[in-house]
């Protein structure tokens, strides 16, 4: 008896599904000894670069671990994802708090005509799931993905890989990839000499650095900056 066709489909979508999620776990698996060229977000902004004839603004190089100051690394956990250390990739708390204030955004943005604020609750995990990985659509089904993919990230790799492979990688403005090329491009320097007060305000330009990039001397920026330089010395790294 022959398959019935709604069911033939069924079984098709499941098995790409199963296909896509294998293709996942043997790139993450791969980067347990190799250093990902590039993520979906660099490569996106490669092409719109390119089509702007602006390529030459591409900024990026890798550099170990080591090599990139403890002052950058304490301020990206500070700003980013205080508990990095100790989850296991989720912050299931970070995320319910994060729709519960963008209910509150979208009704407010309803009453006044303003456009709402989007809030993340993303751990550095899933930062750098969705950017390795995935598209910027912010969509339930890429998000559900996003989720799975920080698990997955947590089981094959060790938190200081993690965390080396989100600081060669994160955007810091066009065209601007990874700690030794905003190091580069903001500071004239190394990534392995910033200071405590450059790597603040790199910390703080993460969640926006197309726009902080145009706005370096932003109040906004420097108030932020202070904040996230007091609490340094608490950061914990891996």
């Amino acid at each position: 008896m022959s398959m019935h066709p709604v069911w033939r489909w069924i079984a098709l979508l499941l098995c790409g599904a199963l296909l896509l999620e294998l293709f996942f776990v043997g790139r993450i698996a791969a980067m347990v000894v190799l250093d990902p060229a590039s993520t979906t977000v660099q490569r996106s902004e490669a092409w719109q670069l390119l089509g702007e004839g602006k390529i030459r603004q591409w900024r990026q190089q890798w550099v170990p671990y080591a090599q990139i100051s403890d002052h950058l690394k304490r301020a990206v956990v500070a700003a980013e994802d205080d508990g990095f250390v100790d989850h296991g990739g989720v912050e299931w708390e970070a995320i319910e708090k994060a729709w519960e204030r963008n209910q509150r955004a979208e009704q407010r943005a309803q009453a006044t005509g303003r456009s709402a604020k989007v809030y993340g609750g993303s751990t550095i995990t899933q930062q750098l799931a969705k950017n390795l990985l995935l598209s910027g659509e912010r969509q339930f089904a890429r998000k559900g993905q996003e989720l799975v993919l920080a698990k997955l990230l947590e089981l094959f790799l060790s938190k200081q890989r993690i965390l080396e492979i989100y600081l060669n990688h994160v955007e810091w403005g066009p065209g601007v990839f990874g700690a030794e090329a905003a190091a580069g491009y903001y500071f004239g320097k190394p990534a392995s000499r910033l200071s405590p007060a450059e790597a603040a305000r790199l910390a703080v330009m993460l969640p926006q650095p197309k726009r902080f990039a145009l706005q370096p001397e932003s109040r906004y920026l420097a108030q932020r900056a202070r904040l996230i330089m007091r609490r340094m010395s608490s950061a914990t790294l891996p």
